[in-house]
């Protein structure tokens, strides 16, 4: 189980937040696969109070599509809490709280990541989200072990740690690597150790290279933390929630998706983006992640060209039509476990 505030979910593996991706398709694909909990992709904070044409489609939460926490990504407490009492009022069951990202253009606006270097400005954001909607909704919080790897942004990552909980957030999630590292170099799985310990029986997620059923297992068991946030590890990968939930129950973990069940979630996928926003972007969001879907398939290469070369929505079927037909004669599938690492079939990674 996993409880954060008012919500309690049967299993500690969510889907998490990633800009450009987590969409109502895309969360609506993992639900389907196994995750009970998802988060919105980054939301700004001024595209969710200001007038436009992407605040509708931000704000539509569906029956399906819950529980959901909308995570935003802001500078100005009020602004930030403004976007919060809009989300919690469209349908979001809980605000996540940004502090991580490490992209060059939100760092430079103050927002995201820069904020871990400033704990008084994160910690008036945090209490103006409490204020405006903690009485009904969780507060959470996403950060990274800090700036740097300096013992004083060390020191600033843990002054916010303290602070956000002492404000009564329900939960933080830690990814461990810096912000200056962004993605690269492994992430530091006994920072993560460290925080739990030091935070005691608040909950803590963690993410950072979860991009097996086994390493998300590992991750719970060598840090001690209450659930992990599976980001790139489910991109084109929405099995990864059914593993995770066979290996915590103890099964054998399942075999890799045969090119049935591919089809099967590429297919599903594709029409909630046609619905979602119509033949000319959903032929645009697919081709990315088809190539991601692509590392499972047998013929991995020219399945990715197919991809690359997608644009208009006939292409797409095409693709479904020639790569994905259960009834050929393909190769056996084999588990990828991340970045192309091959596995093989039906092997424990």
């Amino acid at each position: 189980m996993l409880t954060i505030g008012s919500i309690e979910v049967e299993a500690p593996f969510v889907q998490a937040a990633m800009a450009g991706y987590s969409d109502r398709p895309m969360r609506r694909l993992a639900r389907r696969y196994g995750a009970i909990l998802t988060i919105s992709e980054a939301n700004l904070d001024r595209l969710i109070i200001q007038p436009g044409r992407k605040r509708g489609r931000l704000l539509h939460v569906p029956e399906d599509d819950h529980p959901v926490f909308a995570q935003l990504i802001g500078a100005d407490p009020d602004e930030v809490a403004r976007a919060a009492v809009a989300m919690t009022d469209a349908g979001f069951d809980a605000i996540d709280i940004n502090f991580g990202c490490p992209v060059r253009k939100i760092l430079g606006r103050r927002r995201g990541g820069f904020l871990l270097s400033q704990p008084d400005a994160a910690l008036a954001i945090v209490r103006g989200v409490f204020t405006a909607v903690g009485s009904t909704h969780p507060v959470t919080v996403k950060m990274r072990r800090g700036t740097d790897n300096s013992p004083e942004a060390a020191g600033k990552v843990f002054r916010i740690l303290d602070g956000v909980f002492e404000i009564g957030v329900s939960a933080v999630t830690m990814h461990p690597r810096t912000v200056k590292q962004r993605y690269v170099g492994p992430s530091d799985w006994s920072f993560l150790a460290r925080v739990k310990e030091h935070v005691g029986d608040r909950v803590i997620l963690g993410s950072g290279d979860l991009f097996s059923a086994d390493a998300c297992l590992r991750m719970l068991r060598e840090t001690g933390i209450d659930g992990v946030t599976i980001a790139r590890g489910c991109i084109g990968n929405p099995w990864i929630f059914e593993e995770c939930l066979a290996l915590s129950r103890g099964d054998p973990l399942p075999p890799p998706p045969s090119i049935g069940r591919q089809r099967e979630a590429i297919r599903g996928h594709w029409s909630d983006l046609l619905d979602e926003y119509g033949e000319d972007m959903a032929a645009k969001i697919m081709r990315k992640f088809g190539i991601k879907y692509s590392e499972h398939h047998p013929m991995a290469r020219p399945v990715r060209d197919a991809f690359i070369a997608a644009r208009r929505p006939r292409d797409i079927e095409q693709i479904l039509d020639r790569w994905y037909d259960p009834d050929a004669d393909w190769p056996p599938v084999k588990r990828r476990e991340r970045h192309g690492d091959l596995i093989a079939a039906g092997a424990q990674p």
